[in-house]
């Protein structure tokens, strides 16, 4: 992996002259080897002979993985080989730490992020605390176990979860089993570490200090629990912000002194004080508004809006207690200004509006970050970019599984609302949580700690059913408390028309059309990665049969039909000759299923339907099902029909009742524009086109244009391109799809004669980023279906990862030409020229003069292997 890049934003941040400390050096070792008590273990004296050098922030098995106990346990069936005797004991950690000068005379505080399951604290042979739960921080004052300018020892023992069940492995013979278990017991931890039906069994089940460690001094006032919210006007030309903090006096005597706060965004700042006093060993809340404190009067403030809708704009509250010429402590709060509101009056569903513009959701669900918590920033980063890039809005954060810091930073730079949830799965997957005490606290560390990020829309409680109802009850009067200003859904499968459940399997287009839900959090498909992302999750013996490790990798009986998938892939498409044809035809079932996923929600927007979430946008490990782009970050087909599916204006053919629709997601309206739809028979020759008349698209609406013309004189298998133009005519969106006169058939896609696509390509480096300019034009009088495009390293022929391509996938009719921009870090280059290697379903590549290599990739056609007969058809 990456080097780990953190952001923490505990309680206590910078103060002027007083520094903040990452600290590191850390070592591990499984308690049953280590006899000492934990007092000579906190101690200077102490030798960790045999201890490995940990991996902190991580989990127990990235330390032991990284010290070569154990080989990457994502690869192939490597997992299965680790022992589940790691979640049975507890680990020592030990590191040690300078104490400044600068902190002399103050408050030294200790900040755990977070620790997997429980831990005991111990600073210099002696415990300063404990902490309970993987989401709650801990915060520790160590200013009477520690001296200025000394080094001083930092022992913590982490226990595992109580119960971390038994897990069901993933085989061909016995599928993906039951999920969870008595895990759930536990409430705030990494429950799908047991396994799942997306992900197998971690054996230490992510136990350890998954996030960093930090030092810093304070003053004798904190400043803690820091609330901005906005009070949006209607005309949006200004915004009147409400903030609550509280001050908390660490000493025995009163303490009098001035909160000092500025506000702004871009440069841009306004002050405010105010006189406080607080009693000895005491707090005092403090609550200032725009009546009592001018500067929180916003004129013309610059508003956050989701992607798709506008920027995201973010504003700054820096607080500083001064006491005296001292500043006891400072701290630094983001926040949007926006408004957020769950209902119009037309409808009774739950119907999600930012700034008074309606938001058709479309969006999926994270089940977890990464299986082992390995998510530096750039790879978080990368991850949000890519659903920004697919036009999504939402992420779900499935039972809190992803609850980092940098988690949300991102999820408001790039506009991704977030449904966001506590800790306790579907009834059926787990009991009720036992440790009711720690569940609440984690949840009300997880409110406080995140409350102020703007892309947060929803505080779900439970999975796919309701918690008991006197936890319920206490959590409805703890979010009145904590945060009243967002919607608290105690249900994630029920009221006010919520559902979930499925189906997760692939189908075929027109299925998605039918739905009884309004707000549906769970649908999906089977999502094949690229031949290259494949090869690169198992070994070459396991490429051309499917067995345990594709098993390993959720390709096996369960909720997504694994098992029949292969099968019905090729009674759409054909007999499956080898590895490259499963994935070359799997990318046609990824595109038509995730781009109708999302037509099929359009064409009843706002009217019967709400919002959309696929199960799963995001992989924690290598898989070959629920996905948009695969665990290496290379993105599938899937991705880009859902961008498709997706644009803000968009047109589609409803492939349920054949009709042409315009989508209009902005708040004004559309007039004056035309569609143009062209069929295309077997041969690529044209058999039709049509020109309509679209005089105005209402906002926030879906239209029908019209019904689409097939001839009785078309082949069976035919294609269609759908172009919307403005007045002048600029092309606004366009779309293609292959169809059948019997709907289901496709095999015939095998007798497509083969495309070339002439390619040219130019690139610009600016810094970090190197941006290529890609152009195709499709030479031939066929169609050029799925064309694929893939950055490579010229010299070493590695892919380079991750990339962001403005469109992929592409069909080109004949004569037609596109251009899309690829945007990579230049350090993914390695100092190698960029070559774009080019497949699809029937392409091939005319290389032309270029400035940037370009070529076939080779290794993606079926034609380049042998034939293995990977999925063949019985005989009827």
């Amino acid at each position: 992996m990456s080097s780990r890049l953190w952001v923490v934003l505990g309680f206590a941040a910078c103060v002027p002259g007083v520094a903040q400390k990452t600290i590191s050096g850390w070592q591990m070792q499984d308690v049953a080897k280590v006899s000492d008590a934990a007092e000579s273990i906190a101690r200077p004296g102490f030798k960790a002979e045999g201890w490995y050098t940990a991996t902190v922030p991580g989990t127990v098995l990235t330390t032991l993985v990284d010290n070569k106990v154990y080989p990457e346990p994502l690869y192939g069936e490597n997992m299965r080989a680790i022992p589940e005797s790691l979640n049975k004991t507890s680990y020592w950690y030990r590191t040690t730490f300078d104490v400044p000068d600068s902190y002399r005379n103050r408050h030294v505080w200790l900040h755990f992020g977070g620790v997997n399951y429980s831990a005991e604290i111990w600073v210099n042979g002696r415990q300063v605390g404990t902490m309970r739960g993987a989401f709650v921080r801990g915060d520790f004052d160590i200013s009477s176990y520690v001296k200025p300018r000394t080094r001083a020892v930092l022992a913590v023992l982490v226990h595992p979860q109580p119960h971390p069940g038994v897990p069901h492995e993933h085989t061909v013979a016995l599928g993906i089993g039951k999920n969870g278990g008595e895990t759930a017991l536990d409430g705030p931890t990494f429950l799908s570490t047991i396994g799942w039906d997306w992900l197998a069994a971690v054996r230490d089940r992510d136990t350890g200090i998954w996030l960093p460690v930090t030092l810093d001094a304070t003053g004798p006032v904190l400043v803690k629990d820091t609330f901005v919210t906005s009070d949006l006007a209607a005309s949006h030309e200004t915004a009147d912000l409400k903030m609550t903090t509280s001050l908390e006096n660490k000493t025995a005597a009163a303490v009098s002194g001035t909160l000092v706060g500025t506000v702004g965004s871009q440069g841009a700042e306004v002050s405010f004080r105010k006189a406080v006093t607080i009693a000895a060993n005491d707090s005092a809340e403090v609550v200032l508004d725009s009546s009592t404190t001018p500067a929180l009067h916003v004129v013309h403030p610059k508003l956050w809006w989701p992607n798709g809708y506008g920027p995201q704009n973010l504003y700054q509250l820096k607080l500083r207690f001064e006491v005296g010429k001292e500043i006891s402590q400072e701290t630094k709060t983001n926040f949007g200004i926006r408004k957020i509101e769950y209902e119009v009056p037309d409808s009774e569903y739950l119907t999600i509006s930012v700034n008074g513009v309606r938001v058709m959701v479309r969006g999926g669900d994270w089940g977890l970050d990464e299986a082992m918590k390995r998510v530096p920033y750039e790879r978080l980063d990368a991850q949000f970019h890519m659903h920004a890039i697919a036009n999504m809005n939402m992420i779900r954060n499935w039972v809190g599984q992803s609850t980092s810091p940098e988690f949300y930073d991102l999820a408001d730079k790039y506009g991704i609302l977030l449904w966001d949830e506590f800790f306790q799965p579907n009834p059926s997957d787990g009991p009720d949580v036992a440790d009711v005490p720690t569940y609440l606290a984690n949840v009300n560390d997880k409110v406080i700690r995140f409350r102020n990020h703007p892309s947060i829309a929803v505080w779900c409680a439970r999975n796919e059913g309701y918690p008991p109802k006197d936890l319920d009850d206490s959590l409805r009067v703890m979010m009145a408390k904590l945060d009243p200003t967002r919607l608290y859904q105690s249900n994630s499968a029920e009221g006010r028309g919520v559902s979930s459940h499925g189906p997760y399997y692939w189908r075929a287009p027109r299925f998605f059309y039918a739905f009884n839900e309004a707000f549906k959090t769970e649908t999906g498909s089977v999502s094949i990665p690229t031949m290259e992302s494949i090869q690169g999750m198992m070994p070459q013996r396991d490429w051309e049969t499917i067995n345990d490790d594709w098993a390993q990798h959720d390709m096996a009986a369960g909720a997504q039909r694994g098992n029949e998938y292969p099968l019905d892939l090729a009674r759409r498409y054909g007999p499956i000759r080898n590895l490259a044809d499963f994935v070359r035809k799997g990318q046609l079932a990824n595109y038509e299923a995730f781009r109708a996923m999302y037509e099929g929600r359009n064409a009843q927007m706002f009217r019967t339907t709400t919002g959309v979430l696929t199960w799963m946008s995001h992989p924690a490990q290598p898989s070959f099902v629920w996905q948009l782009y695969h665990y290496d970050l290379e993105p599938n087909s899937s991705l880009y029909a859902v961008k498709k599916a997706s644009e803000t204006v968009h047109v589609q053919l409803n492939e349920a009742n054949g009709g042409i629709e315009v989508v209009n997601n902005r708040p004004e309206a559309i007039t004056g524009a035309k569609v143009k739809v062209t069929t295309y028979r077997f041969d690529s020759g044209v058999s039709s086109q049509k020109t309509y008349a679209v005089d105005t698209v209402p906002g926030s609406s879906t239209i029908k244009v019209a019904l689409i013309d097939v001839s009785a004189r078309i082949t069976p298998v035919y294609f269609v391109q759908i172009n919307l133009e403005d007045k002048d005519g600029k092309l606004l969106s366009t779309n293609f799809y292959w169809q059948n006169v019997a709907q289901d058939d496709f095999a015939a896609l095998m007798d497509l004669p083969r495309a070339k696509i002439e390619a040219s390509a130019s690139a610009k480096t600016e810094g970090v980023s190197t941006e290529l300019t890609l152009k195709l034009h499709n030479v031939t009088p066929v169609i050029a279906l799925m064309t694929h495009v893939q950055l490579h390293q010229k010299g070493s022929g590695k892919r380079v990862l991750p990339v962001f391509y403005s469109d992929n996938y592409l069909s080109l009719v004949p004569g037609e030409s596109r251009t899309i921009t690829i945007e990579a870090a230049t350090k993914d280059l390695e100092g190698e020229t960029p070559l774009v290697e080019i497949d699809g379903f029937n392409v091939d590549v005319a290389v032309g003069g270029t400035s940037v290599a370009v070529g076939p990739n080779l290794n993606a056609q079926p034609e380049h292997w042998p034939a293995s007969q990977l999925v063949v058809l019985p005989v009827r």
